[in-house]
């Protein structure tokens, strides 16, 4: 039991602080909405927290995030991203040859896990564009009198894959894009190394990745079709029907220049922010994939058009067998990608400022006349 001097110490020994008004508190001009400074500043987003949070998980900044459209990257020129962009360089654009070669990159986990990402889609990716164009080891029959190619499954065949490859990468690119830039193809990798929006680190484990992915998706093939006598459109040539290695070769570095080109210009061009945004950006890379395998399907006989995707024909082959030309579908588009790279560097997105018509720009004369301001 207390005594009574310990009860007087205790209710004497630590007072009560006063009651103080709502009006009498810091910043509170109303008293409804009236809350303590540190209630308010515990209210406020944490700025190196977000930051913390888009490092860890998420959507992972990357400049070279096909169907974006640069939506997802850093400000470079913002202090408040130096140390994630020391990190992963390529999360901003425009890198120089100092980040471009920064080796830092093998050391970071989720660029593993990008390319972890990146093997698993191209497998699925390649599989399904492989078994789509799949036909028996021989010829195609020659086209009619009457109909000529169109009539024959050298027509049809192209037509039909290429829809379905263009709805399939579409979906892809939704479904990985966030975390590794949905790739799924060495000649966009070498394009976005060359236009400076990708590391070497990011270049040479995107394009292991995606040859594993392309290989394993051949010998799924080989399991599926039962034989290994089988061509798929877009990886044959023969040469005994008229078809050239050196046509083949010209096919191959257009068909990767004008995928890139279409790709960069709906995908990767920070302009198009403003009018369609990222939303639908996968769907017209998409329909630009598709369009330009159709474009090159069945205009030479002997040939499977190009290729477009060194690791859809390595599968293939893989699957198959290895023919003496398969470096046209590797030196081809590797050759794209150096031209569109120096176009890029030359005339980068935003150079060339658009000018006001000039109608437009009479009107403002006239206004600054009218308000007195000399012109």
């Amino acid at each position: 039991m207390y005594t009574m001097e310990q009860r007087e110490q205790n209710t004497t020994s630590t007072p009560k602080p006063p009651l103080r008004s709502y009006n009498s508190l810091p910043n509170c001009p109303d008293p409804p909405d009236c809350d303590t400074s540190a209630a308010r500043t515990a209210l406020q987003p944490n700025p190196s927290a977000r930051r913390r949070q888009i490092e860890s998980g998420g959507m992972a900044p990357f400049a070279g995030r096909l169907g974006g459209n640069q939506s997802f990257v850093l400000d470079r020129f913002d202090p408040a991203n130096a140390a994630l962009l020391k990190k992963v360089p390529d999360a901003a654009p425009n890198l120089n040859l100092r980040e471009m070669f920064d080796l830092n990159g093998f050391r970071e986990v989720d660029m593993y896990k990008a390319a972890l990402c990146e093997c698993f889609g191209t497998m699925i990716l390649v599989f399904g564009s492989t078994y789509d164009s799949l036909s028996p080891g021989h010829p195609p029959p020659q086209p009619s009198l009457t109909t000529g190619a169109f009539g024959t499954v050298t027509f049809l065949g192209p037509l039909v894959a290429a829809c379905i490859n263009a709805i399939i990468i579409a979906i892809l690119i939704f479904c990985f894009g966030a975390i590794s830039g949905a790739h799924f193809n060495p000649l966009i990798t070498f394009a976005t190394f060359f236009a400076r929006l990708a590391t070497f680190p990011r270049l040479v484990l995107y394009l292991a990745a995606q040859t594993g992915g392309g290989a394993l998706a051949g010998l799924l093939l080989r399991a599926a079709a039962g034989t290994r006598y089988f061509k798929v459109g877009g990886c044959f040539l023969f040469t005994d029907d008229g078809a050239r290695v050196s046509s083949q070769f010209v096919i191959e570095f257009m068909g990767s220049l004008l995928l890139i080109v279409m790709a960069f210009g709906v995908g990767l061009d920070p302009r198009q922010k403003g009018i369609f945004g990222p939303a639908l950006a996968p769907i017209l890379v998409g329909l630009s994939a598709g369009a330009c395998a159709l474009c090159f399907a069945f205009s030479m006989p002997g040939s499977g058009g190009a290729g477009l995707n060194p690791a859809r024909c390595f599968g293939a082959f893989v699957g198959s067998h290895f023919p003496g030309w398969h470096w046209i579908h590797w030196v081809g588009p590797l050759g794209a990608s150096i031209l569109h790279g120096i176009i890029y560097f030359v005339v980068p997105p935003g150079s060339v400022q658009p000018r006001a018509p000039a109608r437009m720009v009479v009107a403002e004369v006239d206004e600054k006349r009218r308000i007195g301001v000399t012109v």
